[in-house]
Order: structure tokens, then sequence, then C-alpha cells
């Protein structure tokens, strides 16, 4: 099985997470297994690497990749079951944790995962493949309202109400079955100077949708104040994020773990008797190095953050 993925900002990944040779660290989000490499080479007989991914693609390829090492746990499951994975494997704390929310490159360049509008594929999308819900089913079966919503909350959408009526007038003939007649569609709806504008007219639209199927954004900010809680004094949380809605839940997240009180200003003393238990490591996200960009486009809109147990 070809599983081709590019890990992305590996050196500044490492750094983040400043590894402790015997420690306990865990990929939530393994996919070609890239960056659970690296952090498996640097770890001795003592350390423990856990990784889990919803793919069965990532979990097969990278247990072949990383057949080599003995001290590795991998899993099937989504990141945000992570509690019942550590539950059912007796760990309590870890070193280090590592997220990382891109999109693999199997995925986008494997036409019939349905993911890209540069390849012809079936609408599917899903990273799970055992789950129901597939792109088809947004696309043809949700309502125009909620249509609307997706596009506006996940895709940014300006054009979200013209894509949405063309969609809608065209399912009414036949359904709209693979990403080229949605691409296609997308552009016919749209004025033709955006069309050719950098990423895609499409790129929004089929952001939107992926994010919907896979419930991309669902319990993001609980998942990583559990995560945040796992982590030993001095353990640190790396996350990587691609686009701006992933980067202001975490950013937010990671604030509000680094601040002693969450009070509103106007209140003369704290009654929420909240106390820090992270310190930002880098108050601003580290982007990719111009180097990796000319290398591997799709570090472009990588941005990473990290944060360290108190």
């Amino acid at each position: 099985m070809e599983f081709y993925h590019e890990p992305i900002m590996v050196k500044e990944v490492l750094e983040g997470l400043n590894i402790n040779p015997s420690g306990i660290y865990l990929d939530c989000t393994l996919g070609g297994a890239g960056h659970s490499q690296q952090i498996l080479k640097r770890l001795n007989s003592q350390g423990l690497l856990i990784g889990i991914d919803k793919d069965d693609d990532a979990i097969n390829y990278s247990s072949k990749r990383l057949k080599e090492f003995d001290n590795k746990i991998l899993v099937k499951a989504d990141f945000k079951n992570v509690q019942s994975v550590l539950s059912e494997k007796n760990i309590d704390k870890l070193d280090g944790v590592l997220i990382d929310l891109g999109v693999s490159s199997h995925q986008i360049d494997t036409a019939e995962r349905g993911f890209s509008f540069l390849r012809d594929g079936k609408l599917d999308m899903r990273m799970d493949q055992s789950s129901t819900l597939t792109a088809y089913d947004v696309v043809n079966k949700y309502p125009e309202e909620k249509l609307l919503r997706i596009l506006w909350d996940y895709g940014e959408e300006d054009f979200a109400r013209k894509i949405v009526h063309a969609i809608i007038e065209k399912r009414k003939i036949k359904p709209i079955e693979t990403t080229l007649e949605l691409k296609n569609l997308i552009e016919e709806a749209l004025p033709k100077k955006y069309v050719y504008k950098s990423g895609g007219a499409s790129k929004k639209t089929f952001q939107a949708i992926r994010i919907e199927v896979n419930g991309e954004l669902e319990q993001l900010g609980e998942t990583l104040k559990f995560l945040i809680s796992k982590l030993k004094k001095g353990g640190r949380l790396v996350v990587l994020t691609f686009h701006s809605l992933e980067d202001r839940i975490v950013k937010k997240i990671f604030k509000e773990e680094a601040t002693d009180c969450l009070c509103p200003s106007n209140l003369p003393i704290c009654i929420c008797g909240h106390k820090k238990s992270v310190k930002l490591i880098n108050k601003k996200p580290i982007e990719a190095s111009k180097e990796e960009v000319s290398k591997n486009s799709r570090a472009t809109c990588a941005k990473l953050r990290v944060v360290e147990k108190l």
C-alpha cells in the first residue's frame, strides 16, 4: 500500500516536545508515522510511544513503518476518544503529546477517498472509513440552511449563498456524486475573477464539508484540556493546526490554561478560583521555514503552539 506523507515541521515539533528518552509520549494523529518515527528514535528501552489514528490505512502503514521499534502501542481511535484509550492501556500520566490536525497527503492524494477537488473521485471525505456520514450525504441530503451554516462556520466562505443555491438546484435534477462535479458546480456559481484565485475557488467549500463529515472541531477544546490534565510536571503539549478555525480554539484554550483568573475584568475580586496549569512556550505560533515551504507547499498554513505543564 502506498502511503506517502511528508511530516510538517519535524525539527520544531521535536524541540517543542523536549523529549525525555525514558518518557511516555502520545501521538494523537499518527498519519504516516513521520513524527512518531522521529520520537521513537529518541526514546530508550524505558520510553514508550502510543500512536492513535482513526484511519485504517494510517494504522496499517504505520505498523509496518515502525516495526523495528518494540516500545510502541498503536491503536485505531479518534483522538477525541483518547481518555478511553489511555484508561484501557493503564496510562496515567504523559511526558508529551502531539496533535497534528492536518489532513494527510495520502488522504488528499488518493482520489477514491474524495478529499481533493484536484482529483476525480466519489464524494466521501471520511477519515474513518467505518463511519456512516459521507460528503455525498452532506451535499445531497442536508437542507439549505444547514449547508449555509456549514459553509459560513467551517469554510468562512463569502459566496456561501451562491454555492448552496447552485447545489440545491443541481441536486433537484440529479445527485452530485463526484469531487469534480462539485468543483465545477462551485466554479460556475462564482464570479470568474475569483475562480482562479490562489488555492482554488473550491478550497473553502471542500474544507467545510470535510470538517462536517469528520467532526473535526467537535470536542477539540475539551480534549485539549483533558490532555493538559494528563501531562506530568514539565510535560509538553504540541499542536499543529492548518486553518484559522482550529488555531483559534487552540489559542483560546492555551491562553485560558495559562491564566490564573478568568473572571470579567470589571470584578473587584476573583470568584472563579481558576489557577493556571501551563505556561506558554511560544506566545505567537511557530511557522514553517521558507525552506520547508519551498519543498512542501502543505506547510504554508501550518502553525505550531506549545505549552508546558506547571
